[in-house]
């Protein structure tokens, strides 16, 4: 094993913080954040995707305060679109920055981060959240620093987790054989593409069980054994 590839959500930290407290965290703060930061280049470029997308899904021309409204209506459906994922991960940073957040992981995390890493395995992660919310999330943990464990981030800029390509181009990126990266996931949708695309694959059960996926079962880390 020389590469461990690991979600986040539901996999090194809980879901409910991610739902009860970093979304509505956004949802709140969205409108004062575009206002506050309406000059800036990346806030331009989120609203004119937005609109993009609107046009092209709806084929409706909407303005910049009807983009906000439906970066809000996006938060709401937990929608992957690179355009939130950015926006969310900007006010995050700014709460994480301020004190008023600190994410969230397990208690086995930190350890097994410390346990692998001096076993020399590297450590990437894989979320849909954009790469500078993974970053803030790990830099910022109820543990410290996580984020010096961390060598890769990627997000769906590689493409979407659940499909087979994205796995394949990670490990392009990566220049390591597929088999010999490992990735981590509560999602059986996302392991069953890893798996077509040659990784090792371990499914975390962290709250309740569930049936038998086709991937070894895990509670937490700390039952990962080589």
């Amino acid at each position: 094993m020389k590469y461990i590839l690991m979600d986040i959500e539901g996999t090194t930290t809980s879901i409910s913080f991610v739902h009860d407290i970093l979304f509505p965290y956004s949802k709140e703060r969205i409108i004062t954040y575009i206002e506050k930061h309406a000059h800036e280049e990346i806030i331009q470029n989120i609203l004119t995707e937005t609109k993009k997308t609107v046009l092209a899904e709806l084929n409706k021309e909407i303005n910049d305060q009807q983009a906000v409204l439906q970066l809000k209506e996006w938060i709401h459906l937990d929608r992957k679109h690179p355009a939130l994922k950015k926006l969310q991960g900007l006010i995050w940073s700014e709460g994480y920055q301020s004190g008023e957040l600190k994410g969230h992981v397990y208690q086995d995390v930190p350890h097994s981060f410390s346990l692998w890493k001096n076993a020399n395995i590297t450590l990437g992660i894989y979320s849909s959240g954009s790469i500078e919310a993974q970053k803030d999330l790990m830099g910022y943990s109820i543990y410290g620093d996580l984020s010096l464990f961390i060598s890769n981030n990627f997000d769906t800029s590689i493409g979407h987790k659940r499909e087979e390509s994205s796995y394949h181009n990670i490990a392009n990126v990566l220049k390591i054989a597929a088999l010999d990266i490992l990735f981590l996931s509560d999602i059986s949708e996302e392991l069953d593409a890893a798996k077509k695309a040659g990784f090792q694959t371990i499914q975390l059960v962290r709250l309740e069980d569930i049936p038998y996926s086709g991937h070894d079962q895990v509670k937490d880390f700390q039952d990962i054994r080589f």
